[in-house]
């Protein structure tokens, strides 16, 4: 099979699928900051998470598809990735494609959407009746893009995004945040925060946030001092989306069933995706575009490489 090795255009094995294992075709790939972190550790690898495409083979046990299935998922950190003609995942964090979309816009999602969706409901445990106001750092980018619509779509938060260019903050109005704000100026008051960009920023959490307010980081900013959260009971949750796959938990399926919940809600016109731009065809010289248009740090929305 083809595959991109790094930014290399490499020939390989075809692989085979293990007892849970979906053997898919890919269709198309998208670009996220943890697969340039990947690039840039010089490791000889299949880079890649985002992906969508056809199952062309299944594993002994599985049982939540056939061949022949549209899925879309967000695969493993610690398997080969996604920049490859095959790919194998286990079907327990694959979802079925929205039947709406593309194989490019469907690539666009699941990476972001299943960190929006783990902040929110399993970090902080939020529900449809959940009230309060919600502050999303970096809102314009993939995983505020879909922060803001899960949000607004399944809770009933009043949302505040940040985003510093005019483009940026249409586009979360867009997505449908309440307000949109600049980095530099935070409201005050807001009961939870969802941050990318964590280092130096916790004094300034404890100050707008209210007494018994959360967290929720993704970034890994060395040397966090999370003393002045105490005075206000502050909460503050670590997401990371493979942890479930990483460690096998016993409750990895739910990453299926949330792809399969979020596919309904776009193909109901709730949600949408979050490709602003489409590359192509899938291979060394694209992909090399594409992780220079994220390493740049002024995406809107999400990049996505599809075809062969």
């Amino acid at each position: 099979m083809r595959a991109v090795v790094g930014l290399q255009d490499v020939e390989l094995p075809d692989p085979a699928p293990g007892p849970r294992d979906l053997l898919v075709r890919i269709e198309a790939v998208s670009v996220n900051p943890v697969d340039v972190k990947q690039r840039a550790s010089g490791e000889s690898k299949v880079l890649g998470y985002d992906a969508s495409g056809v199952v062309a083979a299944v594993g002994a046990e599985v049982s939540l598809f056939r061949v022949g299935d549209e899925v879309y998922y967000a695969g493993a950190i610690d398997r080969p990735g996604t920049n490859a003609e095959l790919h194998l995942v286990d079907e327990r964090i694959a979802g079925h494609k929205p039947r709406s979309l593309t194989f490019a816009e469907a690539a666009s999602l699941p990476l972001t959407t299943i960190t929006a969706w783990e902040s929110l409901f399993d970090r902080f445990r939020l529900g449809p009746d959940s009230t309060g106001t919600l502050l999303v750092l970096g809102a314009a980018g993939g995983v505020g893009s879909m922060i803001i619509q899960l949000a607004r779509a399944l809770t009933r938060l009043t949302v505040v995004g940040t985003a510093s260019r005019p483009e940026s903050r249409e586009w979360a109005r867009g997505l449908g945040a309440h307000d949109v704000v600049d980095h530099r100026h935070l409201p005050e008051g807001v009961d939870f925060v969802f941050s990318p960009h964590t280092a130096g920023q916790i004094e300034t959490f404890a100050r707008i946030l209210r007494p018994g307010g959360q967290i929720t980081a993704i970034d890994e900013p060395p040397g966090l001092d999370l003393l002045p959260l105490k005075a206000k009971s502050i909460s503050f949750h670590w997401e990371l989306m493979f942890t479930r796959s990483l460690f096998e938990t016993p409750d990895m399926v739910v990453q299926h069933e949330l792809l399969d919940r979020v596919g309904e809600l776009v193909d109901a016109g709730t949600v949408r995706h979050t490709m602003t731009r489409e590359l192509g065809p899938i291979g060394a010289v694209q992909l090399r575009e594409a992780h220079q248009m994220v390493e740049d740090g002024h995406m809107t929305g999400k990049v996505v490489v599809a075809g062969w």
